[in-house]
C-alpha cells in the first residue's frame, strides 16, 4: 500500500505560481497597465463605429449573434460583420486586462494596490459586456446605450489610475501644489464627468441611434441637449484655462504644466471637433472623431489630477513582507 503524500500547505493559485516562477520589472508593469487603456480606448472607439454604421443590431441576440449561430453569418452582412468584430474586441481587451493582473501579480515586491486595480478592471470588462448583452435584447434602448459607454468611461478610469500607479511606489502620497489647486483639478474632473454624461444625452436623442431602424431615443430635442452639452463644454475650458494660469502663478513642476496645456489643446481640438459636426448635420466620421476626443479628454484631466500628488521612493533594499496590507489607497 502507497502512503499518501504529506500535506504541506494550501495549494496555490496560478497567478501564485508564476510569481514564483517570474518577476515583472517596473517597466513591464507599466507597459502592461497601458495595454490595457489602449485596448480601452479601442473598445470605445470601435463600439462608436458599431452605432454610427447602424449595426447596433447587426448581431440580433446575445451572447450568441443569432439564436442558431454563435457568430455573424453571410445573411447578416456587413452590420453583422461590424457588431461581431466588436464583441470579439472584447476578448482582447480582457487579455490586455488579465496581462495587466498577471504582470501586478508578479512584481516585486508585491503591489498589492495594483493588483487590486487589474481586478477591479475585469469585473468592470465582465458586467459591461452583460450591459452590451442587456442593450441587444433591449432593442438598443437609449439609457442602456448610454450605461454602457459610461462603463467603458468607468474602465478608461480604473485603466489611467493603475497605469499612473505602476510608474509609482506604495508610499503614502504627498502633494506638489497648494490645496486650492488641488481643489480646482478636483472641479474640473467633476465637470468633465459631467460633461461626458451629457454627451450621452446629445447621442441618446439625436439621429445616431445605432440601428437603421426606427428604436427608441430620449425624450428630448437633441439640438436643446447639444446647447447644454456645449455650455458645460465651456465650463470645462474656463476651469482647465484658470488651472494654465494658476499653475504658473504657483511656479508649478514643469511636469504638470505641460499636462495642462495638454489638456487645453485637447479640449480646444474637441470643441473644434463638437460644433463642426452640429453645423455640418453630424457626420458620422466626425462623431467618431468626437468620441476619440472624449476618451483622450478624458485621459488628460485624470493625468492632470494625478500629477498634483507624488509617492517618494520606498527604500530598495527593504522588501515588502508577502503578507503586508497594501501600504496605502489611491
Amino acid at each position: 500500500m502507497h502512503k499518501a503524500p504529506a500535506y504541506d500547505g494550501p495549494v496555490q493559485t496560478p497567478l501564485a505560481l508564476i510569481a514564483q516562477r517570474w518577476t515583472a520589472s517596473p517597466r513591464i508593469v507599466r507597459r502592461a497597465a497601458l495595454s490595457a487603456v489602449v485596448m480601452t480606448v479601442l473598445i470605445i472607439v470601435t463600439g462608436g463605429a458599431v452605432r454610427l454604421t447602424g449595426s447596433g443590431l447587426g448581431c440580433d441576440t446575445w451572447p450568441k449573434c443569432t439564436d442558431d449561430s454563435l457568430f455573424a453569418t453571410p445573411e447578416q452582412g456587413l452590420h453583422g460583420a461590424i457588431e461581431f468584430g466588436n464583441r470579439m474586441l472584447t476578448y482582447v481587451l480582457s487579455a490586455a486586462v488579465g496581462w495587466a493582473i498577471i504582470a501586478a501579480r508578479s512584481a516585486k515586491p508585491r503591489r498589492y494596490s495594483l493588483t487590486r486595480l487589474g481586478w477591479a478592471q475585469f469585473w468592470i470588462v465582465l458586467s459591461n459586456a452583460v450591459l452590451g448583452g442587456i442593450t441587444v435584447w433591449a432593442g438598443l434602448n437609449p439609457w442602456t446605450v448610454a450605461g454602457h459607454f459610461l462603463a467603458a468611461n468607468a474602465l478608461l478610469t480604473v485603466a489611467v489610475i493603475t497605469w499612473h500607479r505602476a510608474g509609482e511606489t506604495d508610499a503614502a502620497p504627498r502633494p506638489r501644489v497648494p490645496r486650492p489647486v488641488r481643489q480646482l483639478s478636483w472641479a474640473i474632473v467633476l465637470t468633465s464627468v459631467v460633461l461626458i454624461v451629457l454627451g450621452t444625452s446629445v447621442t441618446g436623442s439625436g439621429k445616431h441611434a445605432g440601428d437603421s431602424s426606427d428604436v427608441p431615443r430620449m425624450p428630448w430635442d437633441w439640438a436643446n441637449a447639444a446647447h447644454v452639452h456645449a455650455a458645460s463644454a465651456w465650463v470645462v475650458c474656463a476651469l482647465a484655462l484658470a488651472m494654465w494660469f494658476v499653475l504658473r502663478v504657483v511656479d508649478a513642476p514643469l511636469d504638470i504644466r505641460a499636462r495642462s496645456r495638454d489638456l487645453l489643446v485637447i479640449l480646444l481640438l474637441q470643441g473644434g471637433v463638437g460644433y463642426l459636426q452640429y453645423f455640418t448635420g453630424v457626420p458620422e466620421i466626425l462623431v467618431g472623431a468626437h468620441m476619440f476626443g472624449s476618451a483622450l479628454m478624458w485621459i488628460a484631466v485624470l493625468r492632470l489630477a494625478l500629477s498634483l500628488r507624488e509617492r517618494s521612493q520606498a527604500p530598495a533594499s527593504v522588501p515588502a513582507q508577502s503578507g503586508d496590507p497594501a501600504l496605502s489607497s489611491l
